[in-house]
């Protein structure tokens, strides 16, 4: 019989575009696709499909295929710089409007909580240096030091713009010297074999930049009603927003939400009900909110944005805008056109 905790591992939990990324990542050092995927219950067409989700026994049968066949220790933490906010999702693209480089920081740790759930992480500040400490929560064991360098890597990415110096700390030995590691991150400092796994950062004091040559999409931050404000005030609320917030598309239901939560959708339902909105109210809400920022914001095609949110087709785009706001798509973009 199954324990809770083996039925856990079986759970989808992790957005397929990471796999995609990471399978690319090996690719482009030389290791074969069917090499990496052998025995890991991954297949091209998850791959392929973006709106699968895998299940972390899959992450960690996949990251354990392939991390023999790294030959550079130092491959996990390039991998988590090629993480940057796009690889992240549409809160990627939210957080491009957070002036606020404190807020940054604590929206990129409440975001790889929920939309890479491998790793737990641990913030702390002080005065204009914040600590974030990197915890096994899934006891990967063998596998931690590569998921370690991951999430490393990938804040390094997002946060270098906002902090002027890294210093990472790793449990574990490395074998290289450290003038290695610091050719990845120009003037920081590594340190290996310490007690704890961490990174500690001072903030420059500079926002983030609203735009970047890098990304595909630029997307300015949601604004958030009174009403929504007042709504955030519930846990609940917080947590589903979040998780809708990390994939609005068509995997984002009711009863995927609930098993991510890890309580039954009828009591989903109801702690909703009781903080006076619903599920499909807080969907459509950031549907639309995101909707208006790719209209308003970027020049992305409107059966593009309709596929990211879920809709089957443009038509069912179009039909849901205007009944969330009164206007079509098409008007939305002219009339954004026309001011600039």
């Amino acid at each position: 019989m199954e324990t809770s905790s083996e039925l856990a591992l079986e759970v989808p939990i992790v957005s397929a575009r990471y796999a995609r990324r990471f399978v690319r990542f090996m690719e482009s050092r030389g290791v074969k696709r069917h090499t990496i995927l052998a025995n890991t219950g991954v297949t091209d067409e998850m791959l392929d499909n973006p709106d699968a989700s895998l299940s972390m026994h899959q992450v960690v049968d996949l990251l354990r295929q392939a991390d023999w066949l790294m030959t550079d220790e130092r491959a996990a933490f390039e991998f988590g710089q090629q993480l940057d906010l796009p690889s992240h999702g549409l809160l990627g693209f939210a957080v491009l409007g957070q002036e606020n480089p404190r807020r940054l920081i604590s929206m990129i740790v409440q975001y790889l909580r929920v939309g890479l759930p491998l790793m737990d992480m641990e913030l702390e500040s002080t005065g204009s240096t914040f600590r974030i400490r990197v915890v096994d929560n899934w006891g990967v064991d063998d596998l931690r030091p590569c998921l370690t360098k991951i999430y490393m890597g990938s804040i390094y990415r997002i946060s270098c713009q906002v902090c002027s110096h890294f210093s990472f700390q790793f449990d574990f030995p490395s074998s290289i010297p450290i003038k290695h590691w610091q050719r990845l991150a120009p003037g920081c400092e590594f340190e290996f074999g310490t007690e704890v796994a961490q990174v500690t950062m001072p903030l420059s004091g500079l926002p983030f930049p609203k735009s970047d040559a890098n990304l595909e999409f630029l997307v300015a931050r949601t604004q958030h009603s009174r009403r929504q404000k007042r709504l955030e005030a519930d846990e609940t609320v917080m947590q589903v927003r979040d998780l809708i917030i990390s994939q609005p598309g068509r995997p984002c239901t009711t009863e995927n939400i609930a098993r991510r939560l890890e309580i039954s959708p009828r009591t989903l339902r109801q702690h909703l009900s009781g903080a006076g909105t619903s599920f499909r109210e807080l969907r459509n809400d950031i549907r639309e909110s995101f909707a208006t920022l790719y209209l308003k914001d970027t020049n992305v095609p409107l059966e593009s944005i309709s596929e990211k949110l879920g809709f089957s087709d443009q038509a069912g785009f179009t039909k849901a805008y205007r009944s969330w706001t009164g206007q079509t798509p098409g008007d939305v973009r002219r009339q954004a056109r026309s001011k600039k």
